[in-house]
């Protein structure tokens, strides 16, 4: 083997990355079982132990909350959680950039783009553009959108197609801005290891929570309005005396008796909405924010805020202390360490453990009696210190706000953009204003001057920058020692407010954690048995020593999978275990067709050092195209698919990559290494029980081809009748609906719950099936799934609580059973529905033809091609027939879904591996025996790859049939479709791929035959 050196550095190269990468996933473990020890049960303090750590530096120089972020992360089907897909409706962008113009053809050539956006794969403006100049031919789009905030950009005389341009531009600016809107909301909410991306799909933005346990609350959290307002503030000096009434005043009510206090003071009614406390995973804290500035003394920008406190304590405990001043045991003030009280409207400092306490504190209707009226106090978005824990609470005037609006909203801005300043080394925010807005910033800067003006989006400050002097014009420019990041951020902010575009739920599911658990569970048994199984078979067929160097080379497979996985900062999901599991059998097939090789140049006579060189040489172009081609599908799943389908195409194809390396040049190596050390010379690749097993079978395969083509003829009929008179049964991905998987405390009759939520669902009954074990049921319906209201899914919530009430225990209320026994919830809406499957069928079919090409591009010879594309036609059509015939009668699920889709991909690409063996042995005994005449040429190429298709067929197959059994019932119907392609994967390729190249070629070899003797 060639360049040996290469190979050892690479290998040791990608060893130490995914070591480094995978050690991340080791510490972070090792965290949180010291947690879990520390805590006793108590995830509160668990939650404490961890962020007390957060920015400590654990592994490498990184603190404990990167660490967190670099491990490998488990998906929601594995821990929990929920996952959303919303979509910003393009269209009303639009509305808002025309300023709702009332144009009728202008608002027809909206609603006729929706309707055609379903069925177009043009985005949303072309189609918009078409539907406007079929309505109106000479209409110009400049009239339409020249308004005053557009008029820098698109005057009178700017053409359709600048306008076109401008339109994607304000839309991608709009999409941005809501995208960055919705990540800093869950940056807010606090989920540890989120992921929010934006999809390919204009408008759609991707969010997966994991942990989540209030689905309810991110709904609303996600679907809301961004909210910008501008505001005046107050100085800290000029209340100061209120705030430190506010405190006497709370020492007095802690006085009361218990009764009286709790009635008085209720911080868990302010807990339920305060965003940073429940950032963390807390409520009310443990310690006092004391015992807290004792713990971070050592930080001078929190120091010289609490230190008069501390003075303040003396020798009183800080028990005592928090009695006397319940305010200032919470919240820091804003003064210096003489104790004299720092400019600004900051009115203090609190760690995020306090801020509910805080809120709880100034939302008392005893406390509110104290302060002056249109005092506003809003926390910052961001922490200010460097461990992330510590933020301001700003004083906002309200005093002139007549309705409680905010003197200037964010609807008034034009554009804002960030840049260095010319004489500055940080990012400076600039910032333009419609003639209105300009008119109201102006008055608002005046009134202010010498006083900061408070940005505020969602409730929370961003920046609080200082007026220096009325601003007219409404261009304004704000510094404040901003980063290049940090500018960009604040620029963002200020055009979330530049239009409306709320983004609403189009697809969401949640998974509740003991179904995660119980998928943890079964994936990593169905994974540790399917490894095994593989190991062992491989020692049967080969022998010991060649088994277990298989099994090695298996074992580094995994190990670099999962690294690469990890440096991607890739979601493991319980797809992407399969995928794992499905890979390592395609590891298998190259390790079988290796030794195969090297069998058969054993019997031909050769020595064991040259059967093995030859061996890899002669099986390396059949593992590359087979690969390849595995790849070609898992490409095209990814292209296609969405979640978990992603996940398992990922998986895949990191595993066929790392499986060619391992078993095509590190076996090798370790074979020439030891043969050079004079070691593993005595190696036959056999054992009892293979030794004679398909040595130079001599089977016709082609002999009866008529009567299989009759068989195959009259299986494609009856599939065909079951598909068109029973058809499929489609899952909510396809269809749009709402799925419930729901664990009762006993056995539950399917046809009795479904009559008991036939009243509650009017004029959609649910379809209502056991998965699982017989107290779990599925509960399907489409119910108001075009309704896009914030309230429809707790409505229909409610409805399926009372509906299964009977079957509850006595007295379990709404919210105890969608915490327990609801375990996981899907939505997929109407639009989606339609995407993915317009973009399963896409995906089957140019699947089928990039495999067609790819193998025509490779043999030079349509008849490989034709035989590959009819078999694979033929295979797809026969795992749909299979479950048109047999849904509603096999006990488990046999729904037509994304997974069912990727199913159907993946069984596709095995069975292409199999028919590049055979095209790749056929090819070459075309060149070694030349004259030998067709029909012999094929059935020698299909008898001399028997073995290595039945060791292929029956690992894999193995394989599947442990994920059938164990792996639970989340992909048991993927594990069925490729059972069932694995079986007629391999029976096609030998009866019906090969036999059809056969007939072209043999054709073909006549016709010049025929000619060659006219001559």
């Amino acid at each position: 083997m060639q360049n040996k050196g290469f190979v050892r550095v690479f290998a040791v190269l990608l060893t130490l990355v995914c070591a480094f990468y995978l050690s991340f996933s080791f510490v972070t473990n090792s965290y949180y079982n010291k947690a879990k020890e520390y805590a006793a049960g108590d995830p509160l303090k668990e939650s404490h132990y961890l962020d007390s750590l957060s920015t400590e530096k654990v592994w490498l120089g990184y603190t404990l909350k990167k660490c967190r972020t670099m491990e490998l992360n488990l998906g929601l089907d594995l821990k929990g959680g929920m996952n959303v897909i919303l979509e910003i409706n393009v269209a009303d962008v639009l509305k808002s950039l025309s300023n709702d113009n009332p144009d009728p053809n202008f608002n027809q050539a909206l609603a006729n783009a929706r309707e055609r956006q379903a069925k177009s794969k043009k985005d949303f403006v072309s189609l918009f553009v078409e539907e406007y100049h079929k309505l109106d031919p000479g209409a110009r789009l400049s009239v339409i959108f020249g308004t005053f905030e557009l008029k820098d950009k698109i005057t009178t005389q700017t053409s359709d197609a600048a306008v076109e341009s401008i339109l994607r531009e304000e839309i991608k600016s709009a999409m941005d801005n809501s995208f960055n809107v919705l990540r800093t909301r869950i940056d807010r909410f606090g989920v540890v290891a989120p992921n929010i991306k934006q999809l390919d799909t204009d408008g759609r933005i991707l969010i997966e929570l994991p942990g989540i346990k209030d689905p309810a609350r991110v709904r609303k959290l996600l679907q809301g309005s961004a909210n910008l307002e501008f505001w005046g503030t107050k100085n800290f000096t000029e209340i100061y005396q209120d705030i430190d009434r506010v405190n006497k005043k709370l020492a007095e009510i802690a006085k009361v008796d218990a009764k009286g206090a709790s009635e008085s003071i209720d911080p868990q009614e302010v807990v339920a909405d305060d965003a940073l406390a429940e950032s963390k995973g807390e409520s009310i804290a443990e310690k006092t924010s004391t015992d807290l500035l004792v713990e971070n003394a050592e930080e001078e920008h929190i120091e010289g805020l609490t230190q008069t406190n501390t003075d303040s304590l003396g020798m009183m405990s800080a028990e005592d202390f928090a009695k006397e001043n319940p305010l200032y045991a919470v919240l820091n003030i804003s003064v210096d360490q003489e104790g004299r009280i720092l400019p600004g409207p900051v009115v203090g400092v609190s760690h995020y453990r306090d801020t509910a306490t805080v809120n709880a504190y100034f939302n008392n209707p005893q406390v509110k009696n104290i302060l002056p009226k249109g005092l506003l106090l809003k926390w910052t978005v961001k922490a200010f210190d460097e461990k992330e824990q510590y933020y301001q609470l700003i004083a906002l005037d309200a005093s002139k706000s007549r309705d409680g609006k905010a003197p200037l909203e964010g609807d008034v801005i034009i554009d804002a953009s960030s840049d260095f300043g010319q004489h500055s080394p940080f990012a400076e925010v600039s910032m333009a204003m419609n003639a209105e807005g300009a008119k109201k910033w102006a008055r608002l800067t005046k009134e202010n001057i010498g006083r900061s003006v408070a940005i505020v989006l969602d409730e929370h400050v961003y920046s609080f920058p200082t007026v220096n002097s009325e601003i007219t014009g409404g261009r304004s420019s704000i510094t404040g020692n901003f980063t290049a990041e940090e500018g960009k951020d604040l620029a963002n902010v200020l055009k979330s407010g530049k239009m409306s575009a709320p983004a609403r739920i189009i697809q969401e599911d949640v998974i509740g954690p003991s179904l995660g658990q119980e998928a943890i569970t079964q994936g990593f048994i169905s994974f540790i048995v399917a490894l095994l199984a593989l190991m062992l078979y491989l020692v049967l067929v080969y022998g010991f020593k060649p088994g277990m160097i298989a099994n090695v080379a298996l074992l580094l497979n995994l190990f670099f999978t999962i690294g690469i996985l990890a440096s991607f900062q890739a979601v493991l999901t319980l797809s992407g275990i399969a995928g794992l599991v499905l890979a390592l059998a395609i590891a298998v097939d190259a390790n079988v067709l290796i030794y195969e090789r090297i069998k058969e140049e054993l019997r031909g006579g050769k020595t064991l050092k040259k059967a093995v060189d030859e061996g890899y040489k002669k099986a390396f172009s059949a593992i590359f195209d087979s690969n390849l081609t595995s790849i070609m599908t898992g490409v095209i799943l990814f292209v296609f698919g969405t979640g978990p389908i992603r996940g398992f195409a990922t998986t895949l194809i990191i595993g066929i990559v790392t499986s060619f390396i391992t078993a095509v040049f590190l076996t090798r190596l370790f074979y020439e290494t030891s043969f050079a050390k004079g070691r593993l010379l005595d190696l036959t690749f056999t054992t009892n029980l293979t030794k004679n097993f398909l040595v130079n079978p001599t089977y016709d395969f082609l002999k009866k081809r008529k009567l299989v083509y009759v068989v195959i003829t009259c299986l494609t009929v009856i599939c065909v009748v079951a598909l068109g008179w029973k058809g499929l049964n489609q899952g909510i991905d396809f269809t749009g609906g709402r799925n419930y998987v729901v664990r009762f405390d006993q056995a539950v009759n399917t046809a009795e719950a479904q009559t008991m939520l036939e009243s509650q669902f009017e004029g959609s009954v649910p379809s209502v099936i056991t998965i699982g074990s017989p107290n779990q049921v599925r509960i399907s319906t489409n119910y108001m799934i075009t309704d896009s209201s914030e309230e429809v899914d707790s409505e229909i919530e409610t409805k399926l609580y009372e509906g299964l009430k009977p079957l509850l225990k006595e007295g379990t209320s709404e919210e105890t059973f969608l915490e327990d026994y609801v375990l996981s919830s899907q939505k997929v809406g109407p639009s989606i529905a339609d995407d993915i499957k317009q973009g399963a069928i896409l995906a089957v079919i140019f699947a089928v033809l990039a495999i067609g090409l790819y193998i025509l591009l490779r043999f030079r010879d349509v008849s490989y091609s034709v035989g590959t594309v009819v078999s694979l036609i033929q295979d797809a059509l026969f795992i749909l027939g299979i479950y048109a015939i047999f849904w509603g009668i096999l006990p488990f699920s046999l729904e037509i879904d994304q997974t069912f889709i990727g199913a159907i991909l993946t069984a596709l690409g095995y069975s292409v591996n199999d028919k590049v063996v055979i095209f790749d042995r056929v090819r070459e005994y075309s060149h070694i025996y030349p004259k030998r005449d067709k029909e012999s040429l094929f059935n020698l190429a299909l008898n001399s790859t028997l073995d290595r298709t039945f060791n292929t067929s029956v690992s894999t197959f193995l394989v599947l049939m442990i994920i059938f059994a164990f792996a639970g019932d989340t992909i048991r119907s993927f594990s069925f479709a490729m059972i069932i392609g694995v079986v007629m994967g391999t029976f096609s390729s030998l009866f019906i791929a090969a036999p059809i190249a056969f007939e072209i070629q043999n054709k073909k070899f006549l016709k010049k035959q025929a000619l060659h003797t006219h001559k």
